[in-house]
């Protein structure tokens, strides 16, 4: 019997900070794919608080303890330009998406339908948050850090000594 090509996943995103909500989706999508694959996007409409090389370090630093759990090949990469055609670059054959509330659906549904008509054979999955990370969002941690508020239950540790120096 052959054996099949590895299962390559891609879980994009600006992770303008990495959040623990994002660090649960990555545990758990690892753990359905022989290869995951964090695309880091520059979305510089966002006014991200760190520079893409910064992103993707970060991510990168919270991944590592992830691959050795779960065995799987987690590859952090930086893109600009169409998902999908990243997704293509990279072989991914499902993309994931972590969806926190209703409100996320809608958009998410949209943008994997859009998806689908450009590339049918590349998936779309959707994970549901965890219950305990549902209202996390990097727009909301970057607020309350810049207001002076306590973000440390949000955010990994590494991630929240980067803000706090970011932020002086």
């Amino acid at each position: 019997m052959a054996k099949s090509a590895p299962r390559t996943g891609l879980y994009p995103g600006t992770f303008d900070p990495v959040t623990n909500g994002h660090t649960d989706i990555i545990a758990r999508a690892a753990r359905l794919v022989d290869r995951l694959v964090v695309g880091v996007a520059v979305n510089i409409g966002k006014g991200p608080l760190f520079e893409l090389d910064e992103r993707v370090d970060l991510v990168r630093s919270e991944t590592v303890a992830i691959a050795a759990r779960t065995g799987t090949r987690i590859d952090v990469l930086g893109f600009d330009g169409l998902l999908i055609d990243f997704a293509r670059s990279n072989q991914a054959s499902v993309i994931i998406r972590g969806l926190r509330a209703v409100s996320d659906f809608d958009y998410e549904f949209q943008m994997a339908g859009m998806n689908a008509r450009l590339d049918a054979n590349i998936e779309t999955a959707f994970l549901m948050a965890s219950e305990r990370h549902q209202f996390i969002s990097s727009r909301f941690v970057k607020e309350i850090a810049r207001l002076g508020g306590d973000v440390s239950s949000f955010v990994p540790t590494r991630v929240l000594e980067r803000i706090l120096a970011k932020l002086g």
